[in-house]
């Protein structure tokens, strides 16, 4: 059973006597996800040393949602995904970011999801300081035909203070997220040469994860 098959049963079915009832195939799917992010982790160690030695379990998510402080009380999320990430998943470094969900959901992206505060400060203000760099990664040949050389995130409705209305880079200024996103359609998913697309997207967003990256205080973890 390929992920996105028990995925699309666990949408129907979420609940824990499924679960029960299916533990073996999770544990089969889930293996598949740590095989596929070990590849992808050989691979990117020396696209991007600063990853360091992570290992797959570092870098995928747990199944189980947290439901203490939801509405939604279904006890599993519908969807599996791999971050690497600069110390693991928890960090708040940007990373490379595999996301698997049925119905064309996927994705494969990059960058910095809502960060705090301080790293948002941080960010905004390499933006200020080197913006002509981040534009030069996003208009990059291969970035713009991969990525649509943009950003995408949720953004402000005016500039952030202390930055000047008619900045060049205002645009990015205003992001509270940092992504590049990638859509992958269930096909795609299900394709032999999965983790190939994944590698070319991952090693096509380096160059944005270091930009970010640079900017993140390490006090900041």
């Amino acid at each position: 059973m390929t992920i996105l098959d028990f995925l699309t049963q666990l949408q129907a079915n979420n609940n824990k006597a499924w679960m029960d009832l299916n533990r073996d195939t999770y544990k089969q799917v889930r293996e598949a996800l740590l095989n596929l992010t070990e590849t992808v982790l050989l691979k990117m160690r020396a696209i991007d040393p600063s990853i360091g030695l992570l290992k797959p379990t570092d870098c995928i998510f747990r199944i189980n949602r947290d439901i203490r402080f939801s509405k939604v009380k279904t006890p599993y999320k519908t969807n599996m995904g791999l971050y690497i990430a600069r110390g693991g998943k928890s960090m708040s470094y940007a990373g490379y970011y595999l996301h698997l969900e049925p119905n064309n959901k996927s994705f494969i992206a990059g960058g910095v999801y809502q960060p705090e505060a301080a790293v948002l400060k941080s960010i905004r203000q390499e933006i200020d300081y080197n913006g002509r760099d981040l534009d030069a990664i996003l208009s990059h040949t291969a970035f713009r035909k991969f990525f649509g050389g943009t950003l995408k995130g949720e953004s402000l409705q005016r500039m952030p203070k202390s930055y000047d209305e008619y900045h060049p880079y205002k645009e990015w200024l205003k992001l509270k997220s940092f992504l590049a996103i990638h859509p992958l359609k269930d096909t795609a998913v299900e394709q032999a040469n999965l983790q190939d697309k994944v590698l070319k997207g991952f090693t096509t967003l380096c160059p944005l994860i270091q930009f970010l990256n640079h900017a993140i205080p390490t006090d900041s973890q």
